[in-house]
């Protein structure tokens, strides 16, 4: 290809093209309605023939806005992440606002390096999927001076605003819930250990100590999956001859244990009682279904103060 083919069509040349002004091009891509209808419909087509790219860095320069909100993102493999996104961009695509998802990998230091890439797109706000955070990434916060919502947690001290569930006291209620219908070993299996798995572990272990009873952790620094239930499921069983329930950090590792379970003949749940946490789709086709405490992700992602 030549330099000029590789070249990107200007508004210039979409104006030279129709006969009109570089102004009222402009004027047509901030509003649609303030252009003349026989020329509006001229601008379109031109814009659909050429495959033009809007340039929005001269708007960001000047106005230090981008149209933009930033998602920091801890898993993409995690469905309940991208019921989250979801549940966003219904509400920013209303307002005229696109999303740039950054994925941190539960890294304090890998948030701090994507949160400054996004805060130098000079996005209008942030959303936080942690409430744990370095301290260059809060002094980058303070010196963008943009809005920003810590989601999924109920932080003590948010940063600025905070969108989330009591995963502490959610776990706390459910295990009570487990013990009082006659379970006595019920052991907590838990992934990634990152903040959310730590506060459900928190919450299960006040209920069982409440009752008088010894708390049983099978916890792996690996990522959740299916397979990894199933490992936890075996571990546990070798170090415990009796285990008659199992409250899991998500969905993936109690699917995994419910499914390993049935393999060995295990009775779900009259053995075995299995609780996730998420509600994943997944849980609701398996026989018998998955219990489950529900996170309505979509639900709590339009809650995020616009």
């Amino acid at each position: 290809m030549s330099a000029a083919q590789k070249t990107r069509p200007t508004l210039q040349d979409i104006a030279d093209r129709i006969g009109i002004t570089k102004m009222t091009v402009s004027r047509y891509l901030r509003d649609p309605s303030s252009v003349a209808p026989s020329t509006r419909d001229k601008i379109a087509k031109e814009i659909e023939a050429t495959g033009y790219i809007q340039n929005r860095a001269p708007t960001m320069l000047s106005k230090s806005s981008s149209k933009a909100i930033g998602i920091l993102l801890p898993s993409l493999s995690n469905q309940v992440f991208a019921r989250f996104t979801q549940g966003i961009e219904e509400i920013t695509k209303a307002h005229g606002y696109e999303t740039l998802i950054a994925h941190f990998g539960y890294s304090e230091l890998e948030e701090e390096t994507k949160v400054a890439s996004l805060l130098s797109y000079q996005v209008d706000g942030l959303i936080l999927t942690e409430t744990s955070h370095t301290k260059r990434t809060l002094q980058m916060i303070r010196t963008a001076s943009i809005p920003v919502v810590e989601a999924m947690e109920l932080p003590q001290n948010p940063i600025d605003m905070a969108v989330g569930l009591d995963h502490q006291g959610a776990a706390y209620k459910v295990v009570t819930q487990m013990l009082n219908s006659g379970k006595k070993q019920i052991a907590y299996f838990g992934a990634r250990l990152d903040s959310r798995t730590k506060l459900r572990m928190q919450g299960y272990t006040q209920a069982v100590e409440a009752q008088g009873h010894k708390p049983i952790y099978v916890l792996t620094e690996e990522h959740s999956s299916f397979s990894i239930g199933a490992s936890l499921l075996e571990q546990a069983l070798k170090q415990y001859k009796i285990l008659d329930g199992a409250f899991c950090t998500n969905d993936d590792i109690a699917v995994g244990i419910m499914m390993a379970a049935q393999q060995k003949g295990i009775e779900v749940p009259k053995q075995l009682s299995i609780v996730g946490n998420n509600a994943l789709d997944i849980g609701t086709v398996m026989s018998p279904a998955l219990t489950s405490i529900d996170s309505p992700d979509m639900k709590l992602a339009k809650k995020v103060p616009s």
